[in-house]
């Protein structure tokens, strides 16, 4: 379950907490303890921070999504994981 859909979850829990029973309650408050718990953000230089909020600002990308992306593009760079390669018959989305 991505983020986003547990985010929608917890806010239509909390629409309708007078119906929603005690059990699926705590599992629901469980799992958000458990997500909130495990998440940490990796320390970044504070000059760096300030380079990401601006690209993520101009990009309109979320902070942790343009790490991601960063990270995921260095690792497919360096052979870490799989380039997805295009068939020739896909058109490519931008211009080379």
């Amino acid at each position: 379950m991505s983020a986003t859909d547990f985010a929608a979850q917890l806010e239509d829990a909390a629409d309708r907490v007078a119906n929603i029973s005690r059990a699926d309650l705590q599992v629901i408050l469980r799992r958000a303890a458990l997500r909130l718990r495990n998440t940490s953000q990796v320390p970044i230089d504070p000059e760096w921070e300030d380079i990401l909020q601006s690209i993520a600002a101009e990009t309109k990308v979320g902070r942790n999504d343009l790490v991601r992306f960063i990270v995921k593009e260095w690792l497919e760079a360096n052979a870490y994981l799989p380039v997805h390669m295009l068939d020739e018959d896909t058109e490519p989305d931008g211009a080379a």
